[in-house]
Parts: structure tokens; sequence; C-alpha cells
């Protein structure tokens, strides 16, 4: 019998070294995840009930829903600048599955890191005790792009800098999560997250029916209590805002998706003025204080008096108001010298100096060419490692050695001698491959993870999955949308019911334990129908996605109470039209 997956070979994949890719579903010899593998289907277990939905469909009818997931997100303007082109974010059908277990070390390494990170960056905009105790060279930073000193001495009311956070994961050969670079700045991706989630439910209901997926649709819930937590002190019903930079911007969509998810204002810069020490917003009813931006502008277009005076991005004053504690900027200005790709070198040793752990995710190989023997090792093994600016994102800059020309690789030689600062080099990681439709069917293509994380000052919380991005060229291993990248949607296992257990993992208390179990029982988490592993209830259809459909209207109702009792407190009338969301 045919199935979808028949000539499909993990083992296709073009070598760059001896090393075979890790394959999401479809084990090669000899790789084990101590998950085993379903001896039936011969598919990773993760994987096994996914598999068997999957093959109830043939490969018109596939394509068929691939078509409609791509109309769906025209229609939404789910889309992406590629090549001066306007396209549908490409959402592949096959979701990138992991268990419970497997989430649970990503998670805590993932927290981990985060609370480093936090640690790290109130240091260097502080006492720099790393830099007194010689375990990250002073110069590092100061040299760093974004490192900015206006930043210094600027602290949130709950020491919170890092609000947001995306953490950049691989998986190696041999199966082992590994750190690519952290985004601590202002990271983008998390719209696609719940989108994919939300397409997905409505064009394949049936592949959820067999499976425990954790839900997503709580992130802007999440978030939003996380910037609350931010203001100033003294306030109580704290208004927050999302800065844009405008609708010409590439991640214009997450911005207007988060802020109305959030039930809070989309503004721009000429929405907002400094006055007396604080932000204010332009309102039908008169200025309304500001008191915590979420902003998606880049730190150098935040405040024309503090950095670019050309900038119209954001507003004269931000950064004195900031300074005086009168409005909370997330993420903090600064914290692009976290992302520099130099510091990432020293996040383990960070880690230990600052939490005095061992680092649970390790970091992939790299030289640091500034280090005179390094950068000769590289330059002599130019067409045999990835070469990457420190402060590049979107994959731009990126010189994969195997792939280069020699003119390139020529280039490139020139470029490292003149600079050796503002590059890194890590050996060719031939990332996991995950089973991706494409024209001549079902074949491995290299995929990533990106874990978005938010520190609400109490806790780190980690969104369950996070957004896997997959190389759509035969053999790329730049996985970016802005290099012709797509995505998955990416699905953690909750575990069964009857094995909670009162534990904790290292951001709080996970979806296994008792107090989770006993919200879920009590509806706690939004939408989920919760069933209990007894008898043959223990195989009824969890359906956690589905109720991602109803996130909007919840916000949207949420926030009409919310704007009503503000106005009963104030006895101010509205002179809004009837059904406007904001008075």
């Amino acid at each position: 019998m045919q199935t979808l997956f028949d000539g499909y070979d993990s083992r296709s994949v073009p070598r760059r070294h001896t090393g075979q890719p890790w394959d999401e579903m479809f084990p090669a010899a000899g790789q084990d995840d101590g998950e085993g593998t379903d001896q039936t289907t011969g598919v990773r277990e993760p994987y096994r009930e996914l598999i068997t939905a999957l093959e109830r469909l043939d490969d018109e009818e596939l394509r068929a829903r691939t078509d409609a997931l791509a109309s769906s997100y025209l229609a939404q303007g789910v889309t992406f600048d590629f090549a001066g082109e306007e396209r549908p974010f490409p959402l592949d059908v096959v979701p990138r599955v992991i268990s419970a277990d497997d989430w649970s070390y990503v998670q805590s390494g993932v927290a981990q890191r985060v609370r480093a990170l936090e640690a790290f960056l109130a240091d260097v905009y502080g006492q720099r005790a790393a830099v007194h105790d010689g375990v990250i060279p002073a110069s590092l930073i100061s040299s760093s792009t974004h490192f900015h000193r206006q930043a210094a001495g600027v602290t949130g009311p709950n020491g919170v800098r890092i609000h947001v956070s995306g953490i950049d994961i691989i998986r190696d050969e041999g199966g082992v999560w590994r750190v690519l670079e952290d985004n601590v700045r202002v990271p983008s991706g998390v719209s696609y997250v719940l989108s994919n989630r939300r397409v997905m439910a409505q064009t394949l209901p049936e592949l959820f029916t067999s499976l425990r997926v954790r839900p997503v649709a709580d992130y802007p819930e999440r978030l939003l209590q996380t910037l609350r937590a931010a203001a100033p002190h003294g306030v109580s019903d704290p208004t927050v805002v999302v800065l844009t930079p405008g609708v010409f911007n590439s991640a214009y969509y997450e911005h207007s998706l988060l802020a109305r998810l959030m039930g809070v204002e989309l503004v721009e810069g000429r929405d907002l003025f400094c006055s007396g020490g604080r932000v204010w917003m332009h309102t039908t009813v008169g200025p309304t204080r500001v008191d915590v931006i979420y902003r998606r502008v880049d730190d150098e277009f935040l405040d024309p008096l503090s950095f670019r005076p050309d900038s119209v991005l954001g507003a004269p004053g931000l950064m004195l108001a900031a300074r005086l504690g009168n409005v909370t900027i997330a993420n903090a200005v600064g914290n692009g010298v976290a992302d520099d790709k130099l510091v990432y070198t020293y996040v383990p040793d960070l880690i230990r100096y600052y939490l005095g752990e061992e680092p649970i995710l390790p970091n992939v190989d790299t030289w640091r060419l500034e280090e005179p023997a390094a950068l000769e090792e590289v330059l002599d093994r130019l067409d045999e490692v990835v070469v990457k600016p420190v402060d590049g994102s979107g994959g731009k800059g990126i010189v994969v050695g195997p792939d280069a020309s020699k003119e390139q690789l020529e280039t490139l030689r020139t470029t490292l001698l003149a600079d050796p600062r503002g590059w890194i080099a890590q050996p060719v990681v031939m990332l996991s491959t995950s089973p991706t439709l494409v024209e001549d069917g079902f074949r491995p293509r290299h995929c990533d993870l990106r874990p978005f994380a938010i520190n609400d000052g109490d806790d780190v919380w980690v969104l369950p999955g996070g957004l896997t991005r997959v190389a759509l060229p035969e053999g790329q291993l730049v996985v970016n949308s802005s290099q012709g990248g797509g995505s998955k949607d990416t699905w953690v296992l909750d575990r069964p019911r009857s094995v909670f257990s009162p534990t904790r993992s290292g951001n709080g208390m996970t979806y296994d334990d008792a107090e989770s179990h006993e919200a879920a029982l009590a509806g706690g988490f939004p939408g989920a129908e919760v069933h209990e592993a007894q008898g043959e209830d223990a195989h009824t259809p969890f359906m956690s996605s589905p109720q991602d459909e109803d996130v909007e209207a919840r916000h949207q109702q949420q926030q009409q109470q919310q704007q009503q009792a503000r106005q009963e407190q104030r006895h101010e009338p509205c002179h809004e039209p009837e059904g406007a969301t904001t008075c």
C-alpha cells in the first residue's frame, strides 16, 4: 500500500561532512533519542499518532489543505517580503512534535539562560563585577555595537530588562539540543506561533484528535500580565501600549496582532509625546498617560534626543522619562549587547558565574576571531566553517564555507583580517531535518526552533513550543524567512493526566504538577477540554488547540470590560461611537 511518506529518506540530505542529520520523525540507523521508535511505523514515538492521522489523507487532499493554509494566511495578511515580493508565510502541514520530557529539558535550559542574561545586563549597566573578576573582557562590552551608555542606571521598577526573549536552538547530528543564538533585544516571530496554531486547527482538525497538545493561546495574556507587572511604582492600573515603526515594517502584522489580543493601543511615535518627565498618548478625549511601552522599535530610533536625531519613529524625551522611573520600556534599551554573538561565546561562563549552575543547554562550538590563534585556524579552514557577523540578524552576512565560491572566500578572508572583532566562526552543524511537503512530495528539510520566554520578575515562563523555522531549498541551512524559509506548527505533548506529580522545573511549575492539574480541571487553562486518564476515557480526544479560535473574542471582551470599569471609576463619559474599543 502506497503512503504519503514513500520515498522519504532522511539520508538524502546533501552532506558537508561525515555527520548524518538528526531527523525529527524518521530515525536513521544508530540514532536513538531514548524515547524509542515505534516498530510498526518506523517513526519516533512522539510522531506515532500524528503519522497515523496524516496517512488517512491522500496526496491530492493534503495539497488542497496546504493551499487552504496559504490562502488563509494571504487573507489575514500573514505575509513577508521576499526579494521585493509580498508572499504568504509558508506553513508546512506536518507539525513538529516534541515530547513532554524533551520539552521539560528545553524549557529549563531556556529559562536558565534568560536568568543569566538578566544578571549579565544588570551587571553590564551597573557594577560590572564580571569584568572586574575577569569573566568577560571590558573591551568586548565597550566595542559592542548595541552597548549604549545612555542605558546605564536605567532600571525597571521590578528589575527586569528582558521581558520577552527568543532563544534560537537546534539539534545537532547526535540529537543534542544546542543554543545557536540569543535574541533579547526585539525578538519577533511569536505571531506566527499563534497564527500557525489557529489555521492548523481550522484546516487540519483531525490531526489534533489523538494527541494531547499543550495550548499556546494564553501567550498574549501572559505578556500583558508581565508588562503590567513592570509598571512604575505607585501605578495600580497601568496603561500599556505597543510601539510600532508603522505599517511598512516587516513585522507590523505581529505588532498589530499582539496589541489586539492584549487589548491595548497600537501606537506610532507620532502618537506619543513627553511632558513633565512623563509619556503621554494623544487620544480623542485628550492626553492619556502611558506607563509601559512594549516597543518594537530599535534602540537607535526610540528617542532622537538620546540617539539618532533624525528619527521620527520614537518620541523625544522617552529616555528621560524612563530614567526618572515614570515609564517602563520593554524590552529595556541596551539589551542588544547580550545579542552580540561574541558575548554568546561567554554565556556558559556567565551561567556559572551568576547562577552557580552548569549550563543545561550547550552552545555550538565557536571560534572568537579576535583571538589571533583562532583567527589563524579559521583562515586555514574557511571552506569548512560557517562565519557570522557578531551583530547580524535575519541570516544576513552569514557565509557557509562549503557552499561559498573561491571569490566569496577570498573576499571574506580580507574582511576577517580587517575586522576580526566583527565576526565569529562555527563548524558546519547539520541542523536536524523534518519531513516537509515540497513539489515532489515529503522531503527532509533543515529546521531550528525559537522558544519564546516571558519574565515577569518572579518567574521565567516559556511558551510551550515556539517557532519552528524550516529552510525550504534542498540542503539550505539558513532558515530565516528573509532567506526563503518557512515554518511549522510546534506541538509540545502534555503528559497523561494520570502521571501528575508535584514537581518543579527550572522555570517554575509545569503542567505535570498537582496545582496545574487542579487548575485544568477547573477550567484554568482557557478552553482546554480535560479528561481523566481512567479506563475508556484515557483515549478521549484532547482538543487543546481549537480553543485558540476564541482567543481574540475573549480578549476583546476583557478589553471592553476594563474600559468600562475605568470610565465608571473616573466618572468620565465616553464620546466614542457605539462599538468602539477605545475612549
